[in-house]
C-alpha cells in the first residue's frame, strides 16, 4: 500500500456557501477536507448567489492540502442540474450530492458530472430509509468514491430519538460501513449538533472510529482538532506498526508464515493493518500547507 492510495479524511468541515468570510477562514483550519455547502446552509432566495460565491472560491484556490468539495442541491430540486454544471467547471476535488436513494440516482449524478466535462469525484449522502436500504447498490456504482452519513435527516426520517449512544442508528451506520468496505470506498460519519459538549463530541468520534468510519463530517471549527486526533494514529500506533512490519518481514525472509512480537502472534492480516497505519501516517506527513 502506498501513500497515493490513501487520502486522509479524518475531519470534513461544512462551510456555508453564502458566507465568504467563513469559506476564507477554512484556509487556516487543519481540516482534511472542506465542503462548501449550497444545500442546507443556503435559503432558496440565496441559492444563485451562493453558487457564484462557492465556484469563485474554489477557482481562486489557496486551500493547500485540503480536499475541496462542493455540496450541491438534491436531485429533483430546481437548482440541482445547474449546480452540477457550474461545480464541475469550478474544478473541486469532489461534488457531494445529498439524499441519494438508489443506484439509478447515483448513476445519473455520475453521468451529469461526465456530461459537464468530468473531473470531480462523486460523494453521496445516505440520509433516508431508501438510501440505507439501497446503499449496497449505490456503493457499487462506478464513479462513487465516498459515502457520507446524513444522520440528522435520518433521525427525522426514521422517527427515532437523537440519543447520545445513537443506538437507533446503529443498523444504518453499520450497513453503510459494510457497503463502503465491500466496494473499497471511504465512509464518513454524520455531524454532531451539540457545540457546547466537547466530551460528548469526542465520545461520538470514538464510537464512529470503533464502528469503522474513516472520519467525521463537522459543522464548527472547534470540532476539527478532536476529530483529527480520534480518527488519526494515536500515541505510538505508527511506531508499533513499523515494529510489526519489521517482525513480519523477518519472518517472511525466514520462510515462516507467522511471527511473534512482544509475545503476540502476527499473521498476514496484522501486517496488512500495520501497512495501512504507516501509509496513513506517511500521507499526513507528505502534505504541505498553502504558501
Amino acid at each position: 500500500m502506498t501513500t497515493a492510495a490513501i487520502r486522509p479524511r479524518r475531519s470534513v468541515l461544512y462551510m456555508p456557501g453564502v458566507n465568504q468570510r467563513a469559506m476564507e477562514k477554512a484556509k487556516g483550519l487543519d481540516s482534511d477536507a472542506v465542503v462548501l455547502d449550497l444545500e442546507d446552509a443556503v435559503v432558496p432566495a440565496k441559492k444563485e448567489e451562493a453558487l457564484n460565491l462557492v465556484c469563485d472560491q474554489v477557482r481562486a484556490g489557496g486551500y493547500g492540502y485540503r480536499e475541496m468539495v462542493i455540496r450541491v442541491n438534491a436531485v429533483g430540486t430546481p437548482w440541482h442540474d445547474n449546480d452540477i454544471a457550474a461545480a464541475v467547471k469550478a474544478g473541486p476535488d469532489a461534488i457531494l450530492v445529498p439524499k441519494v436513494e438508489d443506484a439509478a440516482m447515483a448513476l445519473g449524478c455520475v453521468d451529469r458530472i461526465h456530461c459537464a466535462g468530468g473531473g470531480p469525484d462523486l460523494w453521496v449522502m445516505i440520509e433516508t430509509p431508501e438510501g440505507v436500504a439501497n446503499v449496497d447498490a449505490i456503493a457499487a456504482v462506478s464513479g462513487v468514491k465516498v459515502l457520507v452519513m446524513g444522520t440528522s435527516d435520518l433521525v427525522k426520517e426514521l422517527r427515532v430519538a437523537a440519543v447520545p449512544d445513537r443506538l437507533p442508528l446503529l443498523y444504518a451506520l453499520s450497513r453503510t460501513i459494510i457497503a463502503a468496505r465491500r466496494y473499497g470506498l471511504d465512509v464518513l460519519d454524520g455531524v454532531s449538533l451539540d457545540l457546547e459538549d466537547q466530551v460528548a463530541f469526542e465520545a461520538s468520534c470514538r464510537q464512529g472510529r470503533e464502528l469503522g468510519f474513516d472520519g467525521k463530517t463537522l459543522i464548527h471549527p472547534t470540532q476539527v482538532e478532536p476529530a483529527n486526533r480520534v480518527f488519526g494514529p494515536a500515541g505510538n500506533d505508527v511506531e508499533q506498526a513499523r515494529r510489526v512490519l519489521e517482525a513480519w518481514q523477518a519472518a517472511e525472509s525466514d520462510g515462516r508464515g507467522v511471527a511473534v512480537l512482544d509475545g503476540k502472534m502476527i499473521e498476514n492480516l496484522h501486517a496488512d493493518q500495520a501497512r495501512r497505519v504507516v501509509a496513513f501516517a506517511d500521507a499526513l506527513a507528505s502534505r504541505t500547507n498553502p504558501t
